[in-house]
Formats: C-alpha cells, structure tokens, sequence
C-alpha cells in the first residue's frame, strides 16, 4: 500500500496509473471544442461533423505524443537537467517537429464547378439601345411680332419643301429652314384680313390661306402668284385648314366643315354639319379616310369619307360623336404607328390628353396635364414612341411623353406666353413653336431627332446668340 493512499480509498486501477497528467493535443483539442447539442434532436452525442485533411497530417508524431510523449514527461519531469530540455528542444526544431496541433487545414478548398449549358438553351442577349439626345434648349429662335393670341386659329405650318410659313396680322412670311432666308409671300388688306389660318399642299409649293371675311386664297409660293379663291363656303372667318391629297378641307367659325376639291372649278364637293359653333381642329387620317374635327363647343367629331359621295354636296352622318372633353378641342393628331388612334387635347377648362379608337369610339386613356393643352405631335419614328404636346396656361411648357406610359421624358418652360402653335418639319426630326403676346417669338427644337445625327449638331451648334436671333420683320 502506498503511503500516501488511505485504507478507505479505491485502489486505481492500472490503466490510471499510466494516464498521463498533462493534456495531449487531443485532449487540448476537445477541452476547446465542447459537445453541442443538436437543436432538432435530443441526443448529447450528435456532434458536428469533422472531415480532417489526411494529406497535410503527421501520423506518426501524433502517435508519439500520444502513447509516449506525454508519458516520458510525466516519468521523471524533477530529475530532467535543463541541458537535456534543450537538447529536446533543438532536436524538435531540427526534426520539424515544434508543433502542437496535429490536424492542419493549410489546402484552399476546391473551386466550383461551372456547369456546362448547351448550346440550344442560350440565347444571344438583344443588343442595348442607344439613348437618344434630346437638346435642352431651342436651336434657332426668330421674332415673330404681331402673331395673334387666339387659341382657336391655326397661323404656323411646314411644308414637304422644307419652308415653314406664318401668319402675323394680314402677312405670310416664310423661313426656308435649309438656306435660313426669310421672303413675304402676301399682305391682305383690312378689309379682308388678317389671315386666320395657313397649310400647305402635299407638294410644299402650293400653300392655302384663310382670311378673316370667311374667304380661302390659293398661292404659288415659287410665283408669288394667287391662283384661285374660294369663296360662298362659309359665312365667317376660316381658322381651319387641312389637305388630303387634292381635297383641301376648310372648317370656319359658322361650325362648317367643307370638302374642297381643288382640281375643278365647283370646288365645294361635301359638307359636313355637327358642330354648334367654331371648328378649331382638322386633321385627316394617314389613310384618308376619316376626318376628325374639334371645335369650339367641347366637341370631337370622327368623320368617314366613304359616308359622302363625289356628287352629293352634303357629307354623310358622322362616324362618331365625342363629348368627353370639358372645354375647345384644337390639338389632334393621328398616331403613325398605329392606324385608328387618335390623340386629343382640351382647352384650359379641361387639360386632358385622351386616347381614342376612331373605329369604336372608346376613350383608351385620359390624362391631365395641368395645363390648357394648345397642339400635339407624333414621333414619326416608329420605334420612338412618343407624343409631343405644347401648353397655355399656367406653365405655357413644351413637354415630351412616352406612349403608353406617358411618363415625361422631358419638359421645357422657355416661352414667356402660351405656346398656341406648332409644326413639324418634313423629315420628322424638328418642331417649330410659337408663343404670342408677350413672347412673340417662333423657336426651332430637336426633339425628335436621331441620336447621332442630334449629337453632332449640337456640338456644332453656335454659342454666340446672335447668329442664331434672326428677325422675320
């Protein structure tokens, strides 16, 4: 019996008698890395699953320091010299064997697969398109002194020949966009005057003038030549005009639309009757077909030509009769990508843009814009689609509105007055504006411009003003 063991104490056993004292890595290892307990289940012994890096391993130190390492420390650790533990230390480092964990995890992991996808399950991505530059302010600006401040009249147009004409009293001038010369086609007396509409014919050469005593001038713009007159149509002054092919249609303040044709001498071919008092719109379908008409009296009429016939002298009954605006409709335009939508807009007492399908009649949408809405104009191009509208009061702004969505693309307040007019030039990219009363003035704009095309003329745009302020007076 050993001394220092009392007679009541259990005698060890052999196997702890060998048990070294000191922890081995091992037992360092799980002393750090306690039992966890599965949440989902409750047996103690569920540990965490550990895969070791067998090739990055020294087996054969690890079971030394197991079975034998520890043990020939604990044997004698008072009678070792301290020249033997440094002979053991340099031995370890010269062995490689300073080291006290056993598991090593030096190797990065594998990388990921890729996987492999045929070619039948991939498509080409669609290539991005390019965005277009809209310029943020106008390219040309021309005084346009005495142009009238009525709502209801139509006094700008561009012609197929690249000649954009206006009204301003009893004169129409005419600005030729590509040499930038300004020349006076016709002054009206008073008596007759002013002119309270102007458009031109499809061959840009021939241009009709409507006249406040309710007469229609037909001019040769090369001549500076009168060619004929209508007259005994209308009873008042002729704010409305618009041509399908040979037929130049007429509309007046007596709530007349009247059907010209210009190739012979009884030139009154149709009328049609429905509105109660001035026709302040006309615009024919790119078919032309269908006629619509807005006037003074809140009214958007859909006229068919097929109705009327070539000898009777009053049009058939209307296509369709729209009452939904609250207020003078002026601003139409037919859409040019879409055959039978119609785009409408509404005075001050209304502000709405609204959506028609000529062939049913429907209102497709209504939105409010805030402001009286004076004129309207397509993109030409069909894979822009967008709609231009030119406002009155209260923020007199030209704005740019994405089709369907109608979000605002882009919106500019530089007149000082209500933009009552506008019109576009014959290859679709630039629009004409002009402002009455205290503004006065008739701007150029790039709004619907290619996006190359639009970016190199305004790097080459002048920066001095005065270049570009050219007077029509």
């Amino acid at each position: 019996m050993d001394a220092g063991s009392s007679p009541g104490d259990p005698s060890p056993s052999s196997n702890e008698a060998r048990r070294p004292s000191c922890p081995c890595p091992l037992q360092y290892r799980r002393r750090l890395l306690p039992r966890r307990r599965n949440p989902r289940s409750g047996n103690p012994e569920n540990l965490d699953r550990f895969i070791p890096n067998r090739s990055a391993m020294d087996f054969a130190y690890a079971h030394y320091m197991l079975t034998e390492g520890c043990m020939e420390e604990e044997e004698n650790p008072a009678g070792r010299f301290v020249s033997d533990e440094a002979y053991r230390k340099r031995l370890r480092e010269a062995l490689g064997m300073n080291r006290t964990r056993i598991l090593a995890f030096k190797n990065k992991p594998p990388a990921p697969i890729q996987p492999v996808i045929p070619p039948e399950f991939t498509s080409p991505l669609p290539p991005s398109k390019p965005r277009r530059y809209i310029p943020q302010s106008w390219e040309r600006k021309l005084d346009a002194p005495d142009l009238a401040d009525d709502y209801r009249l139509n006094l700008l147009d561009w012609g197929s020949a690249n000649v954009l004409a206006v009204a301003l009293g009893s004169t129409v001038y005419l600005w030729n966009a590509s040499t930038g010369s300004i020349s006076e086609l016709v002054t009206v007396d008073d008596e007759i005057g002013p002119v309270t509409s102007v458009s031109w014919a499809p061959n840009g050469t021939d241009i009709a003038v409507g006249l406040n005593n309710a007469e229609v001038q037909f001019w040769d713009s090369t001549a500076n030549a009168l060619l004929r007159t209508l007259s005994g149509g209308h009873t008042s002054c002729v704010g409305s005009l618009a041509w399908n092919n040979h037929i130049l249609t007429t509309g007046g303040m007596d709530g007349k639309i009247i059907n010209n044709d210009m190739r012979v001498g009884s030139n009154i071919v149709a009328t049609f009757r429905g509105h109660t008092e001035e026709v302040c719109g006309l615009k024919w379908s790119d078919s032309g077909w269908q006629l619509a008409s807005g006037g003074n009296d809140k009214l958007l009429y859909i006229w068919d030509r097929r109705r009327s016939t070539a000898s009777s002298t009053t049009g058939g009954p209307f296509l369709h009769r729209l009452k939904e605006h609250r207020d003078a409709v002026k601003a139409l335009a037919w859409c040019p990508f879409q055959e039978s939508l119609l785009a409408s807009g509404g005075g001050g007492g209304d502000r709405c843009i609204k959506f028609w399908d000529t062939q049913t009649g429907e209102c497709l949408n209504s939105f409010d814009t805030g402001s009286q809405v004076c004129a309207l104009l397509w993109n030409r191009n069909e894979r822009e689609r967008e709609l231009l509208s030119s406002h009155g009061l209260p923020r007199n702004q030209l704005t740019l509105w994405m089709y369907p969505s109608l979000m605002k693309i882009v919106e500019r307040t530089d007149h000082e007055s209500p933009a009552l007019f506008l019109a576009q030039s014959p290859d679709g990219c630039a629009v004409a504006s002009a402002a009455p009363a205290e503004d006065q003035t008739l701007r150029i704009w790039n709004v619907f411009g290619d996006p190359q095309l639009a970016g190199k003329t305004a790097l080459k745009a002048n920066p001095e003003p005065f270049p570009l302020f050219n007077r029509i007076r």
